[in-house]
């Protein structure tokens, strides 16, 4: 007697065969891997110069950012969610390739509340997130010409509490990837995710 089964299961052994057989044609074509969830850029885009101060109150500037792999975030210290988030994604990704990849990335927060984040504060800021983080912040005119070239938005709202010193920021939640040249390549938008990270940094570190 015919059974189902044994259809359904010759159906896996063909799909399973077929796929195997895709990955070893794209292989012998040498097809690269794609990212997931990053949007890789066709061209890369260089980043302006720039003036701002590190959480150690050096000089932060494009030459900052060239001889290694850095992701970009703006955020800010006072965020209640969205922004200790994804710098503990962030630096939980940068531990699990840590091993994998002979030049890990460096994470840089950039703040966009700089009346409040000090160089000082964004110091205690970073630590919680382990190795490999670095605060950013500046003149309030520096930072948007910065995140103006970007593509970053950002505004003060107003919490409700009615202090004036207590306000939060909206401000884009998007991750950029910037290349050993100081050039903007891909970027990651939200949600995030450790795994998206883990996943696409390598391919894009790669290129």
């Amino acid at each position: 007697m015919f059974n189902p089964r044994y259809l359904l299961a010759a159906l896996f052994v063909a799909v399973a065969f077929a796929g195997g057989a895709w990955f070893f044609v794209a292989g012998l074509n040498g097809a690269p891997a794609s990212p997931r969830s990053a949007t890789v850029f066709p061209a890369a885009r260089p980043l302006p110069e720039f003036r701002l101060v590190d959480h150690r109150n050096q000089p932060f500037g494009r030459q900052s950012l060239e001889g290694h792999t850095s992701l970009l975030f703006f955020g800010f210290t006072h965020c209640p969610d969205i922004c200790p988030a994804t710098l503990q994604q962030l630096a939980l990704a940068r531990r699990q390739l840590d091993g994998k990849e002979p030049a890990l990335p460096e994470i840089v927060l950039i703040s966009v509340d700089p009346e409040r984040d000090t160089p000082a504060v964004l110091e205690r800021y970073v630590e919680y997130f382990g190795q490999g983080v670095t605060g950013v912040t500046g003149k309030l005119e520096d930072l948007r010409n910065l995140t103006t070239a970007l593509g970053i938005h950002f505004e003060q709202a107003p919490s409700g509490e009615g202090s004036a010193d207590d306000y939060l920021v909206n401000h884009s939640a998007a991750v950029l990837v910037i290349d050993p040249q100081a050039r903007l390549t891909a970027i990651f938008g939200a949600p995030h995710s450790v795994e998206a990270f883990v996943n696409d940094l390598p391919l894009l570190m790669s290129r």
